[in-house]
């Protein structure tokens, strides 16, 4: 059975089919074309975490494909007061597809290996291969094909979404230059990272002009946890650590300055939310290089896609 968890699982041909799904259900929807290929089948989205792209994404895309999306908030649910494990073999008994947000990928993996109906690991801790794939669909629209995509570039600090958009890109050929000071210690998978690392696609440096140079797109993610902060303001509890990660990662913002020195022609990209003055900058949110929210509309149709192909259906 198949499962869409940490992209360790996919090869290189999997996601260019992945692609082609999304980029032929794409067009079918741009022409006003019904795209009802799953009727009366339910995708189960389990949230551990809020959401807003990844909810609107999956559950409108279910709805377009003819089928119906399911909404379980983990904090409405029985599952805090059950074992994990029957509560997940239950909820899995009243759908095709499970998309799960979780606090942790063992989770998702424990998931899967029931193997009762296709999971997929809708961001956790580690992976997010529903954004990393998305990712890959805005580049391969923006470079008229991803196979003349050359270079990406990561600014900030390495994490979930980092991990899988490495993993697929260097899956592809495509080179990643890594220029994070640090990675979140959380979403660190040294299994992902060797595999990676063995493809001789993935350069690590915080040499800015190195990463930036020759570099066709330039993705960044947040750094700053948005429970630092209340009506705006840091809380004294984290006060320390807002401060130390400010003085690590604030040379590596992506901004407009930056982009225009080392790397005028990259497409500017961001998985969002944006946490504008930190991560990125307003100039660089509204730079003309930008293609935030092309990246944002693109969450849909790969959902779509992953669905599609998670249960073996053609177009």
């Amino acid at each position: 059975m198949r499962h869409l968890i940490s992209l360790k699982e996919q090869s290189r041909e999997d996601i260019l089919n992945i692609l082609d799904l999304a980029q032929k259900i794409k067009a079918k929807r741009n022409a006003t074309e019904l795209t009802n290929y799953l009727t009366n089948q339910t995708l189960i989205m389990l949230f551990q975490k809020t959401s807003t792209r990844t909810r609107l994404s999956f559950e409108a895309g279910m709805t377009e494909l003819g089928g119906h999306g399911i909404f379980l908030d983990a904090r409405t649910s029985q599952l805090g007061l059950a074992d994990f494990s029957d509560e997940i073999q239950a909820i899995m008994r009243f759908g095709q597809v499970l998309m799960f947000r979780a606090l942790k990928a063992s989770d998702v993996e424990k998931a899967a290996s029931y193997n009762r109906i296709p999971v997929i690991d809708a961001c956790s801790e580690k992976y997010h291969p529903a954004q990393a794939l998305s990712d890959l669909l805005t580049m391969a629209e923006n470079s008229a094909g991803i196979e003349n995509v050359k270079k990406i570039t990561w600014l900030g600090v390495e994490n979930n979404v980092s991990n899988t958009l490495m993993l697929a890109c260097a899956k592809l050929g495509i080179k990643v230059a890594i220029a994070a000071p640090e990675a979140n210690i959380q979403s660190i998978d040294l299994e992902l990272n060797t595999m990676a690392q063995a493809t001789g696609n993935v350069m690590r440096t915080t040499n800015l002009e190195e990463s930036l140079k020759d570099t066709d797109y330039v993705h960044t993610d947040t750094w700053m946890d948005m429970e630092f902060f209340e009506n705006g303001q840091v809380k004294p509890s984290f006060q320390a650590e807002y401060e130390r990660r400010k003085n690590i990662f604030m040379p590596f913002q992506l901004n407009a300055k930056l982009i225009d020195t080392y790397a005028p022609n990259a497409k500017i990209m961001h998985c969002m939310p944006c946490h504008i003055g930190y991560e990125i900058s307003r100039d660089a949110a509204d730079h003309p290089n930008s293609i935030i929210f092309d990246q944002a509309e693109n969450r849909l149709h790969i959902q779509k896609a992953m669905i599609m192909w998670l249960l073996k259906k053609t177009i």
